[in-house]
């Protein structure tokens, strides 16, 4: 490479409304927009050292000689405010002003520990430990100040950007310390300050980035400009294990720009991180990529999965669940006691296959010299990118950079670094600085997609109504089939939805069935509870129709008092907890209860029918979380059914950021409702049918709720998960609502296929 890394500013129609934005009141603290990062070179190197004078007690906190505090954001910001919030836990802890405060992202490195900005762990899982990085800091300006000072340390304290001794008035800023500081040993017992004093955690925080985001200065995967770099555009095989057998690129290579037609390899069974293969065409930009890649003539064998037809498939696993599958949870004996109840309600619930469709789709630019790759990439799972890239290159890690730009939404998708690998391949293939874009139409057809799934449930009912026995089954390809052969879900899945459910209910059995894959299986925004929070919590108030009763009663009742639930009383030998211990992170019924109690409330449950609303309740713990959601529906112009309002409540327990916690659970709603209402992946002969927001529609402004209200009901206990727990109740909410306005129960999602929405 020769010379640095050019800056390209985006959306260059937005600069000229940077003097209008500068009035709006984005926050108090200051934040630039994200550079883009150095590219590694000696010089580079020895400038960064140069400036590395300082403390650094850790590889997140550096206090410079000028008295700016620089810390490291080692998760990926996708406008969830990761980078507004993580950093606030250290500067707590060191006391220092977050408006001298610099944010640095890290690049992908096992050393920053786990990165993968993924099933809503970023605060529940780095809680304590980020406070413990700020407090070494701390602890090392006040040993420095207390040593020139001559005082004992336990008469200082750390605030306001300085180490202060309150009994002679004296003060040092941190930037006076930060060398002396760096001269004495980290210490190894971290004394955290009380909660108390943590002045900006739990409270209502800007958005650091917001100010880059609105005037288009902020850096996504599709800004980077490199010198001499080439645009790329892939034709991938339409069925997920296909391949070219033949192609002929002399059109593409005729149109003026196009500089290479690359064949890529094909992927082996299983896919897990590997590019789907195809040809690649290599041109000056974008649209020189695109104009070549629709000329190229492609010959494509379908591949193992070419029959994989969705109408089909829905009749598979429909017959998977008539039948007994492998037992995953069970407490008492549901057989006799379904066959004595005095009645029986039974459902068949069914979702499809659900795509990402992220605002900004996929992209990555590399370089590759013969010995290193680097990379500036819109990735949540910097480290997976990482050894992806090394292993397809034939690199050490060590060889392997990652920058990690922002990312234009994520859901899960760009944990999967299929992307980033195509982008190293070809800077290896061209000897040329190369970003791989994909297209909106690349997004929706190659998606790693979220899985298609059938429920029965079979409640026994005895003489009083009151629920005896329950029977769920669930089908569908689990997430492991894309990683090995297997067609039976893992206890992570399991988890969410089936195995934790509370249930107040003497014969519970729950089953697991078989569902082989066919197409890439991933992880999307709050995953297996989407389904199973939909069968669940719609077949809960099928059960308080068929026995007369109001849902709400009959919700509470069938998860039954306050208590903790244990894995006796669920029926499980063990269960998976979102990874964390019971023991700190129990399921408690009467935090399910609150949140039902506080939403119904809020949402004038009791008055409803006086009122003339159609009212549908859920709720659901999911990453921990507690949430309940009521939705109103009203009937829409030409008949339709439209979302009037929704409410959802939440306990999350310690929160960082009120702000972006609301602001997550708002944008659960819109993004709940689309795939209710219209989210559906269907296949045909192993390919996509859909391919762009005409037909993978997602809910527009005109269809939106007039007012989504969240509230927070509890700000104490261990933090959860808050980016995807917003989710998986709103659904059953919806079609619990949808019922209670027309008559008509939904039990087939998307809502759309039977009804005017």
């Amino acid at each position: 490479m020769s010379g640095p890394p050019i800056r390209l500013l985006r959306r260059h129609f937005l600069a000229g409304l940077g003097g209008a934005l500068s009035g709006l009141a984005l926050g108090s603290f200051a934040s630039a927009a994200p550079e883009l990062p150095p590219a590694t070179d000696p010089a580079a190197k020895a400038a960064a050292e140069a400036e590395g004078a300082g403390l650094r007690p850790n590889l997140f906190v550096h206090v410079t000689p000028n008295g700016a505090v620089q810390i490291v954001c080692a998760r990926s910001e996708m406008g969830q405010g990761v980078r507004s919030s993580l950093p606030v836990l250290i500067a707590d802890e060191l006391g220092a002003d977050m408006g001298r405060v610099e944010i640095v992202q890290a690049p992908g490195d096992k050393a920053y520990g786990d990165q993968n900005t993924d099933g809503s762990h970023s605060v529940r899982g780095f809680y304590d430990a980020l406070r413990k990085l700020g407090a070494c800091a701390r602890m090392m300006l006040i040993a420095a100040a207390a040593k020139q000072w001559k005082v004992a340390p336990s008469t200082c304290t750390a605030h306001d950007h300085a180490v202060w001794h309150e009994a002679s008035g004296r003060s040092l800023g941190f930037g006076e310390l930060a060398l002396a500081a760096a001269k004495l040993p980290v210490p190894k017992d971290i004394l955290l300050r009380p909660k108390a004093e943590l002045l900006h955690v739990g409270k209502e925080l800007p958005l650091l980035d917001g100010p880059a985001m609105v005037t288009g200065q902020a850096l996504y995967g599709a800004d980077v400009v490199l010198p001499g770099m080439r645009t790329a555009v892939i034709a991938r095989p339409p069925v997920v294990g296909g391949k070219a057998t033949a192609h002929d690129a002399t059109k593409a290579l005729a149109i003026p720009g196009v500089r290479a037609v690359v064949p890529l390899p094909a992927p082996t069974p299983p896919f897990a991180f590997q590019p789907l293969g195809g040809i690649a065409v290599v041109a000056d930009d974008t649209w020189s990529a695109m104009r070549g890649r629709a000329q190229l003539e492609i010959t494509w064998a379908a591949g193992a999965n070419g029959e994989y037809d969705s109408e089909t498939y829905r009749k598979t696993l429909l017959a998977a669940v008539g039948l007994p599958g492998v037992v995953v949870r069970e407490v008492g004996d549901v057989g006799p006691a379904l066959t004595g109840a005095a009645r029986q309600v039974e459902a068949v619930y069914h979702v499809p296959h659900l795509a990402h469709a992220t605002m900004e789709p996929p992209a990555a630019v590399a370089t590759f010299d013969g010995q290193s790759c680097e990379v500036w990439a819109a990735t949540q799972n910097p480290q997976a990118s990482r050894s992806s890239v090394a292993q397809a290159l034939g690199l050490d890690e060590e060889n392997v950079t990652i920058h990690v730009t922002m990312l234009g939404g994520g859901f899960g998708r760009k944990s999967k670094p299929d992307f980033v690998v195509e982008a190293a391949l070809l800077a290896k293939a061209t000897g040329a600085p190369v970003r791989i874009q994909w297209t909106r139409e690349d997004d929706i057809q190659h998606d790693y997609y979220h899985t298609v799934s059938t429920q029965r449930l079979v409640a026994g009912l005895d003489g009083d109504g009151k629920v005896v026995a329950w029977e769920h089954r669930t089908a569908f390809p689990p997430i492991g089939s894309t990683f090995s052969d297997t067609a039976l879900s893992a206890p992570g899945e399991l988890q969410q939805g089936v195995l934790d459910v509370p249930l107040a209910i003497a014969n519970v059995r729950a089953e697991n069935c078989e569902a082989r894959a066919y197409t890439r299986i991933g992880w999307l925004r709050s995953v297996a509870n989407i389904y199973h929070a939909f069968a669940v919590q719609s077949f809960i108030a099928e059960i308080a129709e068929a026995r007369g009763s109001d849902p709400r009663e009959t919700l509470l009742e069938i998860i039954g008092p306050p208590r903790i639930v244990t894995p006796e009383e669920l029926g499980v030998e063990m269960l998976p907890n979102y990874g964390q211990s019971l023991t700190e992170h129990p399921i408690d019924t009467a935090r399910h209860r609150r949140v039902i109690e506080r939403v119904t409330e809020l949402a004038d449950w009791d008055q409803r029918k006086q009122q003339g609303r159609a009212l549908g309740l859920a709720v659901h713990r999911s990453f921990l979380t507690y949430v309940a959601v009521v939705v109103s529906v009203v009937h829409g112009p030409e008949g339709k059914i439209a979302v009037d309002e929704v409410w959802t409540c939440l306990d999350a327990g310690t929160l960082v950021n009120r702000e972006r916690v609301r602001s997550q659970f708002e944008g659960a709603v819109i993004f709940a409702l689309s795939h209710a209402l219209y989210g559906e992946i269907t296949m045909q002969q192993g390919a996509t049918v859909q391919s762009n927001f005409r037909d993978f529609r997602l809910m527009r402004f005109p269809e939106a709720p007039r007012a989504i209200h969240v509230e927070i009901v509890a700000d104490d206990g261990p933090s959860c998960g808050v980016g995807e727990p917003g989710v998986p109740p709103v659904a059953p909410a919806l079609t619990n609502a949808i019922f209670a306005l027309t008559g008509q129960r939904v039990r087939n999602l998307p809502i759309a296929r039977t009804l005017k929405v």
